[in-house]
């Protein structure tokens, strides 16, 4: 089966430059809505990290780092996964307080990354995260905030229409919220990513709750990380995305661990051994602030408000073979 698929008939709505314009119009007007949305200033950002300090990202736990050493410190870095738990920790540091948050541009490589229409090795993503009161750490509060994200999006896109009005993408505000588990119980015989599917070609925007803990099937619907999302107060923002006819995936977010939320996660997660991890012996002595983020794909919400059919289109990065080759057949223009 072919990992990357080109519509029958598909064609970009914009030329190759029109499209490098728009997406840094999109950028733009997006960033001015989600700082408003969630009360953010922009900050700083590490493209690569000391791994002894547990501050990057391990996705899955399998996925191998960019790793290289530096002269002068005579020290290895590894080039970011994503910032997950550097921006906890730039909270701590930057004094912020609850109601207040930061975002930032991150840049990453995942060098295992299974390339196809929505997947680079490059990653690039709004990262956010802002301080909460133990209050807010409850599902209303996470709702509320997939709504004021969801909101953003579809301002974003009525603000590029007016200025491309042969864009032809439309999406929905009402958000509908559905656990993995109900996913599950709904379509027992559809893999996690069919069921996806199924249900956002009826109900077209969706937050896909509770990622990263067994199902009753003993699967797990998606993974994640034990030491960022509490895996009860966590999910992905999903659109129905008409071009590919496929759930799409535009934002992975949550209310982060407190210290027992961690302690359980990482004893189910076989990850003890980050225990002793600087930024796990801070959170689990209760340090660091509680807070809630995410990573926003940048150039997945390029794609969907754009009209693209391949991500190519819309970022440089480096393709195989096989992509290259269908795109070319295709006319479909990678950058």
């Amino acid at each position: 089966m072919k990992k990357t698929i080109i519509p029958e008939g598909y064609k970009s709505l914009l030329n190759l430059y029109e499209t490098q314009t728009a997406i840094g119009m999109l950028k733009s007007i997006f960033e001015d809505e989600l700082k408003k949305a969630l009360n953010l200033r922009r900050v700083s950002a590490p493209l690569f990290v000391d791994p002894k300090t547990g501050l990057n990202d391990n996705l899955n736990g399998v996925e191998r780092p960019v790793s290289f050493d530096i002269l002068q410190t005579k020290t290895e870095a590894q080039i970011v996964h994503s910032l997950a738990k550097w921006k906890r920790m730039a909270l701590y540091k930057y004094g912020f307080k609850p109601g207040e948050g930061l975002y930032t541009d991150m840049n990453a490589i995942r060098r295992d990354e299974e390339m196809d229409n929505l997947h680079s090795i490059y990653v690039d993503q709004w990262d956010w995260e802002k301080v909460i009161t133990r209050e807010d750490r409850n599902v209303d509060y996470l709702k509320e905030t997939v709504k004021s994200i969801v909101n953003a999006v579809c301002n974003t896109l009525e603000a590029m229409k007016k200025l491309y009005p042969q864009i032809p993408v439309e999406l929905s505000r009402d958000v509908s919220f559905i656990t993995t588990q109900e996913l599950e119980d709904m379509y027992p015989s559809l893999s996690p990513k069919e069921r996806e599917n199924a249900y956002l070609k009826e109900h077209k925007t969706a937050f896909v709750m509770q990622i990263g803990d067994l199902l009753k099937s003993g699967q797990k619907h998606d993974g994640r990380s034990p030491d960022y999302d509490d895996w009860k107060l966590n999910g992905d923002i999903v659109f129905w995305n008409d071009v590919l006819g496929c759930a799409f995936e535009v934002c992975s977010m949550g209310i982060r661990v407190d210290s027992a939320s961690l302690d359980e996660q990482l004893t189910k997660a076989n990850c003890d051994d980050r225990r002793s991890l600087p930024f796990h012996k801070m959170l689990l002595n209760g340090e660091l602030p509680l807070t809630m983020g995410g990573g926003i794909g940048q150039s997945r919400i390029c794609m969907l408000l754009l009209a693209k059919a391949h991500i190519g289109e819309v970022q440089v990065s480096v393709w195989d073979d096989e992509t290259i080759a269908v795109c070319q057949e295709k006319g479909v223009n990678l950058l």
